[in-house]
């Protein structure tokens, strides 16, 4: 439906008035009426279309009917279709006549002029701006919604600067100007009839922090480009340019979905008619874009690695030149954290979270700074944040807990669960029962995740854990069949299952950790006669066996689609858990190439039967397994190699924008 104004008439004075272009205009006949008439006749010049409303019927004019009985109700619209040359070139007449007919007793006189005047953004989501009959002041999900689409500018493509570039309010670089998105103003008519109109683009107060709006006029000269709306500016006043029909607008992204922002944001161009002196500005037309913030999207296990990150510590080379010759195998570069950046800090899976943010006209890696804030703190904005890399972060007012380093942020791949399609995964977050005392991820991290929309999170149970992370009892590999991955677990029946086999088969005297200096050596027969062991890790896989009915339940997922990794903790239940030989879900994956923790399993026939077990598990799917060292260097410090790595994978082939609402 047309937007539709209504328009006073005089039979006093003529009337000026401006229609835009596929609005219209509804006169009021009946108020300017002379007291004594009963009827009126409507004229109009050819560029008018005119059409009379009486007794809920609309005619279009001329008619059959020559003059219209001035009953209540009684209305006339009209609407234009081509623009003005000049300023009043269109006009509308209406005669009113009494009771005798004949000579009218009074005219009304509306001089018009037809302008265009309308304000598009990328609402058809092809990359670039153009108009289109979309309603543009809705956003819609799915492959044939609409809706522009905005990102959060937060990278730093100058390297002089000292901040995020959407932290001040100048253009440092043309690259700046290509993170953020267009929104275009269109105004043709003659330009004249903006000397006694102004034209106003404007943003809602509760979206004014959101955003960001820069404006070069005419120039592409970057100090040319003014910060003209955003934070304490409202509204500003375009000037329309005598030689250019179009105003090119850059909008920046401030601020993320999150509590009580939902992401959308409202843009209006509203025209005002100048009264008489004295008298305010009234709005005579507005139109108006909507855009969506994009969101902050993680990505699997099982996407194509990029960069690999790892930090150099004092003890810790071989594990460094380990990961290093896997990253070769899996021809993704590899970036080491040196001392001075992570002062002594090994744990970069806990500090950051690698993911990216898209618009369909760029796309770029974002990081996710943990509230954790140890070492590392510092690494995200001084090595990371940069041209094309933004950072975002969150923080714990309430104080940061284990459970809100990033060890305990994984998702998914994409899955389907009960019809609903998940595309880009799910979130899986660590968390404790509900019970006094229980560690779980602060309100700030899990409202952000939440407020993504993309990836839905599930809640898992991690607080039975001494860290309290859930890659320390999950993974997820790549798989050429079913769902295109399996997800791994920590499985104690699984272990205990294999060393009974083992024992059975005359290995009993066979021990751990063979080979490393000053480790007790427990035989496969001590292992299996540990009463105490035995009836913790029987807790442990109670503990697991929860996890995975939520995750089967949360991801759709069938006992095929899971693998049980063999694997023992030890501890006690008021303490937590840790791993009681190196944790091997806690694996690096990078495509086919897996790095796990070496776990230093009793020797059957030359071979450690655990790395064996493992093998026939995974290296069946396409798999190659590199047991990696990380005794000395991570597991007795409570962390295995996935604690100890990062990495920065490709974003989704699938558009987020493309989800199903």
């Amino acid at each position: 439906m047309a937007q539709q104004r209504r328009v006073q008439l005089s039979t006093q004075r003529p009337t000026s008035t401006v229609c835009v272009l596929g609005t219209e205009l509804s006169l009021d006949v009946c108020g300017s009426a002379p007291k004594d008439a009963v009827a009126f006749h409507v004229q109009g010049t050819p560029g008018v279309k005119l059409y009379v409303v009486h007794e809920t019927q609309s005619v279009k004019l001329p008619s059959s009917v020559g003059r219209w009985p001035l009953a209540a109700g009684a209305e006339v619209l009209l609407a234009m279709d081509s623009l003005s040359k000049d300023v009043g070139d269109e006009k509308v007449r209406i005669s009113y006549f009494g009771e005798a007919g004949g000579v009218p007793v009074g005219r009304a006189m509306l001089y018009l002029t037809c302008v265009d005047i309308s304000l598009d953004a990328d609402t058809s989501r092809s990359g670039a701006v153009s108009r289109t009959l979309l309603d543009k002041a809705t956003w819609t999900w799915g492959p044939d919604g609409h809706g522009a689409i905005l990102l959060v500018n937060c990278d730093r493509d100058d390297p002089k600067a000292e901040t995020l570039d959407n932290h001040d309010t100048a253009i440092r670089s043309y690259a700046d100007l290509k993170d953020m998105s267009q929104m275009v103003l269109r105004t043709r008519g003659p330009r004249t009839i903006f000397t006694g109109h102004r034209l106003l683009l404007h943003v809602d107060f509760s979206d004014a922090d959101k955003v960001g709006v820069f404006y070069g006029g005419n120039s592409v000269a970057l100090e040319e480009y003014k910060h003209v709306l955003g934070g304490s500016k409202l509204a500003y006043a375009v000037k329309p340019s005598r030689h250019q029909e179009e105003s090119i607008f850059y909008v920046e992204g401030l601020a993320f979905p999150d509590v009580g922002f939902s992401g959308l944001v409202s843009f209006h161009v509203t025209l005002l008619e100048s009264p008489e002196k004295g008298l305010l500005e009234t709005p005579i037309f507005t139109d108006t874009v909507v855009f969506r913030v994009a969101p902050w999207i993680m990505t699997p296990n099982t996407a194509a690695p990029l960069e690999v990150f790892v930090c150099s510590v004092d003890d810790n080379e071989d594990f460094v030149a380990a990961v290093g010759a896997l990253a070769e195998k899996a021809k993704c570069r590899l970036t080491v954290c040196p001392p001075l950046e992570n002062r002594q800090d090994r744990w970069i899976q806990d500090e950051v979270e690698f993911g990216y943010v898209q618009a369909p006209h760029k796309t770029f890696p974002v990081v996710f700074d943990s509230p954790r804030d140890r070492g590392l703190k510092d690494f995200p904005v001084k090595s990371i944040l940069g041209p094309d890399f933004g950072y975002v972060a969150r923080q714990a007012p309430e104080g940061a807990s284990s459970l809100d380093s990033f060890g305990n942020l994984e998702v998914s791949p994409p899955v389907t669960v009960r019809g609903k399609e998940y595309p880009l995964g799910r979130i899986l977050i660590g968390s404790s029962f509900p019970r006094f005392g229980g560690r779980r991820m602060a309100k700030a991290v899990k409202d952000f995740l939440i407020a993504q929309q993309v990836q839905a999170p599930v809640e898992l149970f991690s607080d039975w854990l001494y860290v309290g992370h859930v890659d320390e009892f999950l993974s997820f590999v790549p798989a050429p069949d079913r769902k295109g991955f399996r997800l791994l677990l920590a499985s104690p029946s699984a272990c205990y299952q294999l060393l009974k086999e083992k024992q059975e088969e005359g290995f009993g005297e066979a021990a751990m950790f063979e080979g490393l200096e000053g480790v007790p050596k427990p035989t496969i027969n001590e292992i299996l006669a540990n009463e105490g062991l035995r009836k913790f890790n029987n807790y442990v896989q109670s503990c697991i066996s929860w996890n995975r009915d939520i995750l089967k339940r949360e991801l759709g997922l069938a006992e095929l689609d899971i693998l049980d990794m063999p694997q023992l903790f030890r501890g006690d239940v008021a303490t937590g858990a840790h791993a009681f030989f190196p944790d091997m879900v806690n694996m690096l994956v990078l495509g086919r190439h897996l790095g796990i923790p070496k776990p230093f399993g009793p020797l059957v026939g030359g071979q450690c039967c655990l790395e064996e077990r493992v093998r026939a598990l995974l290296e069946p799917l396409g798999l190659t397994c590199t047991f990696i060292d990380d005794y000395f260097s991570y597991h007795v410090l409570s962390g295995e190699v996935h604690c100890g790595t990062n990495v920065r994978r490709k974003p989704f082939a699938f558009k987020w924008w493309h989800m199903a609402p």
